[in-house]
């Protein structure tokens, strides 16, 4: 496809042979794009930006100065395999963020959704599966393999560890490092990560309505209380529970993880 006739491409920009730049692209000055890469229609490149690797940019997405995007793999196991990076339509990615390709143990694919905000300084290592609608705040780091589900927020000088999975509509406090993994609309904070209730903001945005809310406490309080170990409160959830939402939660803890659970607070 090469290039455009409708894009705008900066002169002191370099576009290497090979890349392909969408209908109504701009490359501002200074920016790089690599000779694999793929930038769908209207991906905007502020300046002095650089897109690389076997990487591909959704619609409408925005790239921030000094924002580098699809260069290898921070990963010592990485041997120069070719693997990619897919960049969903309309996010958002800041000064200074960082997105790396996958690696061959572990896929082959970085993935990050639509509407997705990636703000100053944060980390999407290799092979990351990034959800829609999921913030970054500032300098957030993303480790290798993790899964961040829809709607998930994760506050600034955050880490997540690697392999960890977070659930759909959770949110993550500032200044926080998660190292296990976290159910669908939990609330995490405090310096290691714990699990202190459940993401009511974001569900009552979502339009969650109240019997839904009363029915998520309830599951929250069966997971902190009752007997038994945290699989078999899970297990117990899925049986005797037909709220989607709650069944959202038991099925999550109760697929197959590489990592242990962050457990509520105070619970056993």
């Amino acid at each position: 496809m090469g290039i455009h006739p409708s894009a705008q491409v900066h002169p002191s920009a370099v576009v290497e042979p090979g890349a392909q730049i969408g209908e109504g692209c701009v490359i501002g000055p200074f920016s790089i794009v690599g000779p694999e890469v793929v930038l769908g229609a209207r991906v905007v490149l502020k300046s002095h930006a650089v897109v690389t690797g076997w990487t591909e940019i959704g619609a409408d997405t925005v790239i921030f100065p000094f924002a580098t995007v699809g260069e290898v793999p921070q990963d010592l196991k990485y041997q120069g395999e070719r693997t990619r990076l897919i960049v969903g339509a309309r996010c958002r990615i800041r000064e200074g963020a960082t997105l790396n390709t996958g690696t061959e143990g572990g896929g082959g694919v970085t993935r990050v959704g639509d509407d997705v905000l990636i703000m100053t300084g944060a980390h999407v290592g290799h092979d990351a599966q990034i959800g829609n609608r999921v913030i970054l705040v500032n300098n957030v780091a993303i480790a290798g393999h993790v899964v961040l589900g829809d709607d998930v927020i994760v506050g600034g000088l955050s880490g997540v560890h690697q392999w960890v999975r977070v659930g759909q509509g959770a949110i993550i406090g500032a200044v926080t490092m998660v190292t296990n993994d976290v159910i669908p609309y939990g609330l995490v904070q405090a310096p290691r990560g714990e699990l202190d209730g459940l993401n009511l903001v974001g569900l009552k945005r979502r339009g969650v309505d109240r019997a839904g809310i009363t029915a998520l406490r309830a599951a929250y309080q069966t997971l902190a209380q009752e007997d038994g170990s945290f699989l078999d409160r899970a297990r117990k959830l899925a049986e005797e529970n037909d709220n989607p939402l709650v069944r959202e939660i038991a099925d999550f803890i109760l697929s197959k993880s590489d990592r242990s659970f962050l457990t509520p607070k105070g619970g056993r």
